[in-house]
C-alpha cells in the first residue's frame, strides 16, 4: 500500500511530463532534465505501483490503461497545486485574479464578446485571458471554464448545458426568395451546401442528419467546408450557398431579414453548447461567481416564440409563412 509519505513527486513530475506529450525528449526539455533521468524516473514510478504507464509502440509513445487512468488525476493535482501556490504568493500584493476561459469562435464572435464586456464592467477587478479553438470538446489548453460545443456525455468534469443546437437552412434573402413556392429539395439540390467541421465526423455530417430526420433524398456530399459556423454563414450570407444554421445563434440575423429562411423546417442534431469546470474549481470563489452569472444570462434561451408542432423524429416543422 502506498501512502502519502512515500509519494513519489519527482516521478509523478516526470510522468506528467511524458505522459501529456507522448515523448521523454519533449518531457525533459519542459522540466530542463536530461532524457535518461526522466527515463529512470518514470520507470521507477512504474516499479513501484508494478504496471507499466507507457509503451513504445511503431508510431511512438502510448499510454497504457494504467497510464491513461494516473495521467488526468496526476494532471489535476499539480495544476491545482500550482493554482493555490500562486493564490498564497499573490495575497496581498494587490494584484488581479485572471480567470482562463475558453469559448469556440463562433461563440465568442456572436455572443461571448459582450457577454464578457458586461462582465468586466460589473466586475472590474476581476481579470479575463480568453482563448478560442476550432473543434468540439475541451480545449488541449489549461482553462479555468469552457464554453464547449459537443454531444451530452458522462464525464468526470461538471458541463452545465447553456442550450441544445437547433438548426434550420439559412441564405441569402435573394435566394430565399427566388425559391420561395418552391420544395426545399429543389433548392438544396440545385444550390451549394455549406458544411461546418464536426471533430471525428464526415464532412456532410449535419446535411446528411438533416436530411434523414426530413426525409429528403439529397446528395448531401457536395459543397464547401468551414472551420466555423460564423465562416460558413457569412459565405451564405453574400448569396453563396445555404448553411444549417442555429436559430438562436442568429436570431438577430433573421428576424433582421439579413438572412433568409426558405423552409420553415427546424431539426435538433444532438449537439449543444456546455460550460464545463473541473469539480475541484466549484469551490473557487471566482469561477463560481462566473459560472453563476453565465448560466443565469443563457436561461431561457431557446424558448423565443415559433408556434410549432413536433413530431416524433424531433423535426420542428414551423407554421410561420417563410421568412425572408
Amino acid at each position: 500500500m502506498i501512502d502519502r509519505k512515500w509519494l513519489p513527486l519527482n516521478a509523478l513530475r516526470a510522468f506528467d511530463a511524458v505522459g501529456r506529450r507522448l515523448s521523454f525528449t519533449a518531457g525533459a526539455q519542459s522540466l530542463s532534465v536530461t532524457q535518461s533521468a526522466i527515463s529512470r524516473h518514470v520507470s521507477s514510478l512504474e516499479d513501484l505501483i508494478g504496471k507499466r504507464l507507457i509503451e513504445r509502440r511503431p508510431g511512438g509513445l502510448a499510454l497504457t490503461e494504467a497510464g491513461a487512468k494516473l495521467l488526468p488525476v496526476v494532471e489535476k493535482s499539480f495544476d491545482r497545486l500550482e493554482k493555490v501556490l500562486n493564490e498564497i504568493a499573490a495575497e496581498g500584493t494587490q494584484r488581479e485574479r485572471v480567470v482562463r476561459i475558453h469559448m469556440p469562435p463562433t461563440f465568442l464572435q456572436r455572443l461571448g464578446m459582450q457577454m464578457l464586456h458586461e462582465f468586466r464592467s460589473e466586475f472590474p477587478g476581476i481579470a479575463i485571458d480568453v482563448s478560442s479553438t476550432y473543434g468540439t470538446g475541451l480545449p488541449d489548453r489549461k482553462v479555468d471554464l469552457a464554453v464547449t460545443y459537443d454531444m451530452p456525455k458522462v464525464s468526470d468534469a461538471i458541463m452545465d448545458l447553456l442550450w441544445m443546437e437547433c438548426s434550420t437552412p439559412v441564405c441569402s434573402p435573394a435566394l430565399a426568395t427566388a425559391f420561395a413556392g418552391r420544395p426545399l429539395s429543389e433548392l438544396l439540390t440545385e444550390a451549394e451546401l455549406l458544411h461546418v467541421r464536426v471533430d471525428g465526423q464526415p464532412m456532410d455530417h449535419h446535411w446528411a442528419q438533416f436530411c434523414r430526420q426530413t426525409g429528403l433524398d439529397i446528395d448531401t456530399r457536395k459543397g464547401l467546408t468551414f472551420d466555423t459556423l460564423a465562416l460558413a454563414v457569412q459565405y451564405a450570407e453574400r448569396g453563396h450557398g445555404v448553411v444549417l444554421c442555429d436559430v438562436d445563434m442568429f436570431r438577430e440575423d433573421i428576424d433582421g431579414g439579413r438572412l433568409g429562411v426558405p423552409h420553415g423546417i427546424e431539426i435538433k442534431g444532438g449537439y449543444g453548447y456546455f460550460l464545463v469546470l473541473n469539480p475541484e474549481d466549484l469551490d473557487d470563489p471566482l469561477i463560481a461567481l462566473f459560472r453563476n452569472w453565465i448560466i443565469s444570462r443563457f436561461a431561457g434561451i431557446g424558448s423565443h416564440p415559433r408556434p410549432s408542432v413536433r413530431d416524433n423524429t424531433d423535426v420542428v416543422i414551423s407554421q410561420d409563412a417563410p421568412r425572408n
